[in-house]
């Protein structure tokens, strides 16, 4: 056996083996019930960071977990087709080529963005393969899957002919950088230092008499159809109705009044823009104003904004605030905090803009979605995101669920050729033109409709995923979809509680009546020591894979549990990876010591190997019920952390320490087998965490079966039995003991070769004959039954749990003190007649009878201090 645990030839062979047999495959069996997770499906250009590492192991755990408990586990891999996020990267790696987008028709684009996404889609999925992940891969799904587009389709259609989808023309978030609609959610509102600008708003009377407006939006001032006070200031009432010039043209607007303005913000007066700014567009409604679009879809200035057409957005800002300025109309510019609304994936500062879209109403959703939560339907874990989930449903807002991109899936509306207000809503063209030819009055063919050129918003696919990867949409009577939805377990992150959960939430309520899961799994954001969120930009984010290389993927993985308590951030630091490695090395080494012991049928245990055995089975039976508790909660680091003591601290350096045999000595057989037993077991309890380790050893423990089970496949059953607290308790109070001997011992500065003796404060047997050997092997310490000497040598006197002992340390030698043997055999000589004759004198019944109490206390006592002085004095012998 290799001295040293070999993690990538170990982890390469075994994923191999079990990947080969289908170990992971799930099939429908009615004897077994399902225990259904479906994996967070990443984007399909992804690759794998310590976000995916820490969420996929958190599975892995559960499921090869659920696995081993019997039930038929089945964990669904796939990816997201990431709509915005793939078509970047696909227009990016266009234009590196000298092709641009823009001059490309969607299906042309469509060729290659379905290249891209075959060349390098799915690698995170391979990625995962080495963190050990147990998926069943004959079940791997992908969003943009033909039956996961129809799943999409039929949804479409069912909920716009149940009226909760509609088209309508509304102000929306737009990102100039993807040219997309955006929606709400996917905004990131973050804080920024601008400048505000205080511009003169000259009267329409050419009285030089002006209006100021602080703003931080001078480029839009081309847009500028009104200002507004609010009818109570007193600064401006004169001034409602009244005409002003926009700035930098000879365009008139008027002074409006409205409640919505806050007299103690800026000046008091607004610049109204209804077409790009959300509140600027409510005004404008209330108050009829005109609308003036003055930005293209890509963030530049159009023909309204005249000298600057065709110029990016900021740099016309800043151009604009020198005009302002040359021309007399800046009276100010003061520094200004506000919070910008940035593109969650493109981090483009967002355009407010007014557009067509496609919507989904949410209201009733969502009222489902919070029902189903109160309810006790299922649970978050922790708790405390419930506050969190509830604030967002009951402020929700209609879902815009269009996007003006090519990679997505299409929305299946048709539109009259003639009248674009026109459309019927079909699964296929084929259906629309039937469809139209029943509504329109005459025969339509599938080439005169037109179809709608937006995609879906990916999350629409995706709050479709614990449903569609069974075809439930399609086919909700399919044995699949009966058997294994609902799932058991989510396991995500807190960001996209949202964008995600939420969502699947309501749908799976809407489309089964039943939520899609029974728990909620939310992981903490993995950061750095400094608390920052780990991200390639930053540079503070280690390649999992580089971890794994040089760790091993069990180390990674243990590394990583050991501090992720759920909903907690994860401070990662890398020397967790290290004591992951440590571990896996110890429990190593501790199987090499074990598989090594020489046994002996006809040799009987020692009482102190009995001792040890009994305590240790009933603290395995002990730390494995708190472990199931710990299971059954989702605490899945606090399991880990109880498996690594158990491990570490019980059975390495305790329990083996008691029974291991001497140097080149064998070992009872019995002792052996237990204790190979006892490692079984561990490793069976190990595995959901450590699957290689525990895969190579528990092979190599079933070395002479014909037939091994794999580890992986072992059925793990939960100790029935309570565990003896009063063994426990006991065993406790002899490591505290033992602990405190070692300590005495060290600040003594004893050789291990030098014995000291422990009294019991009590003139009575306290020791067993497990205890006295246990004190001996492990604390170098002869237990005594005897009364405590009073004036013999160095005595040390100490509590453990309430109970008091004695040590008692040998005489002190000079170091260049010369021991003279015959001299100390002669004295023991001595001593050794004197105590026989108090013995003898003790012995006698009639000095018994006749002599008074206190003469035969201190004979007593006397025989007492004797016998202590000749251990000593043998001991001192036995060490020169």
């Amino acid at each position: 056996m290799d001295t040293k645990f070999q993690a990538r030839e170990v982890e390469e062979k075994w994923y191999k083996y079990w990947v080969d047999r289908e170990v992971f495959t799930s099939s429908i069996d009615s004897e077994k019930p399902p225990y259904t997770v479906v994996i967070p499906p990443p984007n399909v250009t992804g690759i794998l960071h310590m976000g995916h590492m820490l969420n996929a192991t958190i599975q892995d755990v559960l499921v090869r977990r659920a696995r081993m408990k019997g039930y038929n586990a089945c964990w669904v891999p796939g990816t997201d087709h990431a709509s915005i996020a793939t078509e970047i990267r696909v227009t990016k790696h266009l234009k590196e080529r000298g092709i641009e987008k823009r001059k490309l028709s969607k299906e042309e684009f469509l060729v290659h963005a379905r290249a891209w996404t075959q060349k390098h889609g799915g690698i995170i999925l391979e990625q995962l393969k080495r963190i050990g992940a147990s998926c069943d891969w004959s079940k791997e799904k992908f969003t943009m899957d033909p039956d996961m587009n129809l799943s999409v389709t039929k949804t479409f259609k069912k909920l716009y002919e149940e009226g909760l989808i509609y088209r309508g023309h509304r102000m929306i978030h737009w990102d100039p950088e993807a040219q997309t609609t955006l929606s709400d959610e996917e905004v990131i509102h973050t804080p920024q230092k601008s400048d505000l600008y205080f511009v003169k708003y000259f009267l329409a009377d050419d009285s030089g008499a002006h209006l100021t407006v602080a703003t931080t939006r001078i480029e839009t001032i081309f847009a500028d159809v009104a200002l507004c006070v609010n009818p109570s200031d007193d600064r401006y009432r004169s001034q409602i109705g009244r005409e002003v010039y926009v700035p930098l043209t000879q365009r008139k607007i008027s002074v409006i009044a409205d409640d919505y303005v806050d007299v103690a913000f800026g000046t008091g007066c607004l610049k109204i823009t209804p077409a790009h700014d959300f509140n600027d567009y409510e005004i404008g409604k209330r108050h009829d104003l005109p609308l003036i679009d003055m930005f293209n879809p890509d963030g530049t200035v159009n023909q309204h904004g005249g000298y600057y057409h065709g110029k990016d957005r900021f740099k016309t800002r800043k151009e604009i605030a020198v005009a302002l300025e040359d021309g007399g109309y800046l009276a100010k510019i003061t520094p200004y905090d506000n919070s910008v609304g940035r593109s969650e994936r493109t981090h483009a500062v967002v355009e407010p803009r007014l557009s067509v879209q496609w919507f989904l109403k949410m209201e009733s959703l969502a009222r489902v979605g919070l029902d189903a939560l109160e309810q006790g339907e299922f649970a978050l874990v922790p708790e405390k995101f419930g506050a969190t989930y509830r604030h967002w449903l009951k402020n929700i807002k209609d879902w815009n669920i269009s996007r003006q991109l090519y990679w997505g899936h299409s929305i299946p509306v048709y539109y009259h050729p003639s009248d674009p207000e026109k459309f019927v809503v079909a699964e296929n063209p084929e259906e629309a033109a039937q469809r139209a030819s029943e509504t329109w009055g005459r025969s339509f063919s599938v080439e005169e409709l037109r179809p709608e050129r937006d995609v879906l918003d990916t999350w629409f696919s995706s709050w479709l995923w614990p449903v569609s990867v069974f075809d439930g949409v399609n086919a909700p009577e399919n044995a699949q979809f009966r058997y294994y939805y609902p799932t058991q377990v989510l396991v995500t992150a807190p960001e996209i509680l949202f964008f995600w959960v939420a969502r699947m939430v309501m749908f799976g309520k809407y489309h089964t009546g039943e939520v899609p899961f029974k728990k909620v799994y939310l992981t903490g954001i993995v950061r750095d020591e400094k608390r920052r969120k780990m991200s390639k930009s930053l540079g503070n984010s280690p390649d999992p894979l580089d971890l794994i290389d040089r760790y091993g993927a069990d180390a990674v993985r243990v590394g990583m549990l050991f501090c992720s308590p759920a909903g907690n951030d994860l401070l990662f630091r890398e020397e967790l990876c290290l004591q992951g490695r440590n571990f896996t090395n110890k429990i190593w080494n501790a199987f090499r010591l074990v598989t090594g012991w020489s046994s002996e049928d006809e040799e009987e245990p020692s009482a102190g190997q009995r001792y040890a055995m009994k305590w240790f089975e009933h603290k395995l039976r002990k730390d494995l019920k708190n472990i199931d508790t710990s299971f059954d909660r989702l605490k899945i680091s606090g399991a880990l952390q109880t498996m690594y003591k158990l491990v570490w601290d019980d059975f390495c350096s305790w329990y083996l320490e008691a029974v291991k045999p001497a140097y080149l000595q064998k070992i009872s057989s019995e002792v052996r087998d237990r204790t190979l037993g006892f490692f079984q077991t561990i490793l069976e309890a190990l595995h959901p965490f450590m699957p290689f380790l525990t895969e190579e050893l528990g092979q190599k423990l079933q070395t002479e079966s014909t037939n091994p089970k794999l580890m992986v496949e072992t059925q793990w059953e939960s100790p029935v039995d309570l565990p003896n607290s009063k063994i426990l308790d006991d065993f406790h109070h002899i490591q505290n003991l033992i602990s405190e001997l070692r300590k005495l011992r060290k600040d003594a500065n004893l050789s291990k070769s030098v014995e000291t003796t422990l009294y019991h404060s009590k003139e009575k047997s306290v020791f067993d004959e497990g205890v006295r050997e246990m004190v001996l092997k492990m604390g170098q310490t002869l237990c005594v039954d005897v009364a405590v000497p009073s004036d013999l040598f160095q005595k040390h006197t100490f509590l453990i749990d309430t109970q008091e002992y004695v040590l008692v340390l040998p005489i002190e030698e000079s170091e260049t003190e010369e021991i003279d043997q015959d001299a100390l055999k002669k004295e023991i000589e001595h001593y050794s007649k004197f105590a026989a004759s108090i013995e003898k004198k003790l012995s006698n019944e009639t000095f018994c009878a006749r002599a008074p109490r206190e003469v035969i206390a201190r004979e007593n006592k006397k025989l007492n201090d004797t016998k202590i002085k000749l251990q000593m004095l043998k001991v001192k012998l036995d060490s020169v």
